[in-house]
């Protein structure tokens, strides 16, 4: 975790200590986010069951949530569960698959992109960070970021530094973490509860920094007991930058143990740290006005996930009615056996009015009915959580493509409506994810380069030419391409017309109205091509200068070639003794004039007059 740290004692101002200012922004935090929670819980119970933590108990005794107590009551039909799995697989396999890249770092400036340095640099720091997310457990903990995403509107992820990965990435569940927002709407403050254990502690802030009671649950053997510790971060709006520590950074982090402070350490913190970029990323789906929480697919299927468990039952109960339905009998077979198995046999004396065992009411549900109802809720779910968008051809309804062109039309359709969302996580999850890593990497590789440490740097420094220069990050996922994609078929369409239009009105000079090279750069930039794959503006300007001489010399060559018969023709007429004046003797001179020179390029015709 961070490595400038202030542990243990008292900080914070005379007048409120920094525990104290954290303990009461977190009151106002909860009762934000308070109308939320009773949504998230059905959404909880309907879609992902073992996500959020909710009860009170889990509040005041720690470790609680840890249980594997059952929590799959609700759940009947499956597809729910199903449907929330699918969109989390979708976005973790088209925004930041871990087997091909997904983001290119560049500049503002496009033609200092292409300056040979600048370009390198940027290569190698792109590879050394999907490197360092290889390594790190970020593969791990986007999964669940995009399920809590999907279902609850809002995810929430801390990247804190990590001495042998650089960076460890914590996903959060629903109810244990509060956040607000600037006057941006950016979310800038995170207030979190979590357990840890004693043994934990130790381990992280040192025992020294731990409340008596920590210490003393320590010197005793009992490690594994839980703590309930307090987490925020938000900015450090007292940063003084001429520090090197945490008090000149721009975001500030605290930990407490959360109540129970023995008496004088009502202000002990268990650690302050700091870092220079925001250090979580906290995407929301959706969100209307001012609202600090998202909103989800999940809501809007929410209504109909329960009516798909409803009818589940409805349709288990009408089956267990026809199979075994109620039974009347008379009173003379009360202290008889009633043998209701296949081939049993049940005696029975008739009598008047008394017909034996039958049945209280005729049963006949409509089963197919029902089936084709529940079928119905089961793809409004898969519509909703965008499940026939990643499993575009598995679920395609009506008739089925008849090529892989219809494939794509359809499922750039379908794409159109995720593209806000896309835009969203852009903003809140990628970008702050790349300005995390780089900048920790920075960090980690500064001392090298000024010569304070020996070794390899995590990246090295970069040229002069982008001194005071911001990069630019492009996201080349599957789906940030699909969007660009959409481009693709513009330009696709444009050649093909104006092919047609050469060949119909003969004139190939309607090639000219096309800048064939700017729509080759946008037609790869549209497919993710990298940039070193193609040639920047100088070396084509070389190569095409070079195959314009060769041009020129093998028209010289050809020329020269067909002038020869008729030059040889000429001289053997002369030879035969042709006046010198005559024009068959002049012209012969020119024509070998005219050989010579262009056999020779460049220089200067010779001869006639």
């Amino acid at each position: 975790m961070g490595a400038n740290t202030m542990v243990g004692g008292m900080v914070g101002s005379a007048q409120e200590s920094v525990r104290k200012r954290c303990e009461r922004k977190l009151a106002q935090m909860r009762n934000e986010r308070q109308s939320f929670e009773s949504h998230w819980m059905e959404l909880a119970q309907n879609f992902t069951p073992r996500r959020g933590r909710w009860t009170l108990g889990w509040a005041n005794a720690p470790g609680t949530s840890n249980r594997g107590d059952k929590r799959h009551q609700q759940i009947v039909n499956e597809t729910p569960i199903f449907a929330a799995r699918t969109l989390a697989s979708g976005l973790m396999s088209g925004l930041t698959s871990p087997s091909r890249p997904w983001f290119r770092l560049t500049t503002p400036d496009p033609q200092l992109a292409e300056v040979a340095p600048v370009k390198q640099w940027l290569y190698v720091v792109e590879q050394r960070m999907r490197q360092l997310f290889a390594r790190s457990n970020l593969y791990n903990a986007l999964p669940i970021l995009y399920s809590e995403l999907g279902v609850f509107g809002t995810a929430c992820m801390v990247a804190l530094d990590d001495e042998e990965e650089v960076l460890r990435f914590y996903p959060l569940t629903a109810g244990t973490y509060w956040i607000s927002q600037s006057n941006r709407q950016i979310v800038d403050s995170l207030y979190r509860e979590f357990s840890m254990t004693v043994r934990q502690m130790a381990q992280e802030f040192g025992i020294e920094a731990c409340s008596q009671r920590v210490q003393a649950l320590h010197r005793n053997g009992e490690k594994e007991t839980w703590i309930s510790v307090c987490h925020a971060i938000e900015p450090n709006d007292e940063a003084d930058y001429g520090h090197a520590d945490a008090k000149g950074m721009a975001w500030r982090s605290c930990y407490w143990e959360k109540g129970g402070a023995n008496s004088g350490e009502g202000d002990r913190m268990l650690a302050e740290r700091g870092f220079d970029a925001l250090p979580m990323m906290c995407p929301r789906w959706e969100l209307a006005g001012e609202d600090i929480y998202g909103s989800s697919p999940a809501m809007h299927a929410l209504g109909t996930a329960k009516q798909l468990q409803l009818q589940e039952r409805r349709k288990a109960q009408a089956i267990d009615k026809l199979v075994e339905p109620p039974l009347t009998a008379p009173t003379s077979l009360r202290n008889s056996v009633i043998r209701m198995v296949a081939g049993g046999v049940t005696y029975h004396d008739s009598q008047q009015n008394q017909d034996g065992v039958r049945p209280l009411y005729e049963v006949r549900p409509d089963l197919s009915g029902m089936l084709s109802d529940i079928q119905a809720c089961e793809q409004r779910i898969n519509t909703a959580l965008f499940s026939d968008l990643f499993l575009a051809i598995s679920q395609m309804e009506g008739i089925q493509p008849r090529n892989q062109f219809e494939i794509q039309e359809r499922k750039e359709e379908k794409l159109l409506m995720l593209g806000p969302v896309l835009e969203r996580l852009n903003d809140e999850l990628l970008d702050p994810l790349i300005e995390r890593a780089f900048s920790a990497m920075v960090a980690r590789s500064m001392p090298v380069w000024e010569g304070k440490l020996v070794g390899n740097p995590y990246i090295p420094p970069p040229p002069k030419e982008l001194a005071g220069v911001d990069l630019k990050v492009e996201y080349i996922s599957i789906l940030a391409q699909a969007q660009k994609t959409l481009g693709i078929s513009s330009i696709e369409r444009l050649v093909t017309f104006t092919g047609s239009l050469a060949q119909a009105s003969m004139d190939p000079s309607v090639w000219d109205n096309l800048n064939k090279d700017q729509m080759m750069a946008g037609y790869a930039e549209m497919l993710g091509v990298s940039p070193l794959d193609l040639n920047d503006a100088g070396t084509v300007q070389a190569q095409r200068q070079q195959r314009a001489q060769q041009a020129a010399q093998q028209q010289a060559i050809e020329a020269a070639n067909k002038l020869a018969p008729v030059a040889g023709a000429v001289k053997s007429l002369s030879d035969s003794g042709v006046h010198p004046d005559s024009v068959l003797s002049r012209l012969g001179s020119v024509l070998q004039g005219q050989q010579g020179q262009q056999g020779q390029p460049g220089g200067q015709a010779g001869g006639g007059r």
